[in-house]
């Protein structure tokens, strides 16, 4: 193993993961909880949401918004750091923990316990990458409803992904470079492109730009 799962970038540590996205992904995990607190305050829906029965007689809107409940509900941001838990203590022959107290308390306890698993995640498990990917992910996704990018944070627009579909369609979706990270992945259909893959993607993109 010489890649790193996550960014897909020589690692000479011989991991799983990289030491940068292995720092990378214990920094998401210890804002975890500070996102689950910040969603707070989205709950309520958009004051462009008419309250009570419309005049058509249409059922009346929810009090909250429902995919901010969903993640901050036992299935949501703490179901998905559980169960990460539960697979790593697994693979490791350890006692799974005792699911109790707050839905707080719970997201916080299971971010600390990966966290302490990090070393051994990073360099003898083998679903390191889809597991970094997927707290990156989740971190992403609770921070755009937070607080979302502003044009100048959305990263540098590198041209249109080339990626060729199974029935031969070109996806197309416009690639851009976010910020502090290393790979180019597309949005739409998650092809990544890392470093070593830009000089032919911009032969392709500049191909596409003059057709």
């Amino acid at each position: 193993m010489d890649l790193c799962q996550l960014c897909t970038q020589h690692d000479a540590m011989g991991g799983y993961l990289c030491p940068g996205c292995t720092k990378d992904t214990v920094v998401r995990l210890e804002c975890l909880p500070a996102l689950y607190d910040g969603l707070r305050s989205f709950l309520a829906p958009s004051s462009s949401i008419g309250q009570g029965r419309q005049g058509k007689g249409g059922p009346a809107p929810l009090p909250v918004r429902e995919e901010i409940l969903d993640l901050r509900g036992p299935g949501g941001m703490v179901g998905i750091v559980e169960n990460w838990l539960s697979a790593v203590r697994q693979e490791r022959g350890m006692q799974q923990p005792t699911l109790a107290g707050s839905v707080e308390g719970r997201l916080s306890a299971a971010a600390t316990g990966l966290i302490v698993n990090m070393p051994w995640i990073s360099v003898s498990w083998p679903t390191a990458g889809t597991f970094a990917e997927e707290i990156r992910d989740l971190a992403r996704s609770v921070s755009s409803i937070i607080r979302p990018a502003a044009p100048t944070e959305q990263g540098t627009r590198i041209g249109k992904c080339p990626a060729v579909f199974d029935d031969g369609g070109v996806c197309g979706a416009v690639l851009r470079l976010a910020p502090g990270e290393r790979v180019v992945t597309c949005s739409w259909c998650r092809t990544s492109y890392p470093p070593a893959t830009w000089v032919g993607l911009k032969v392709l993109v500049d191909q596409d730009a003059a057709a």
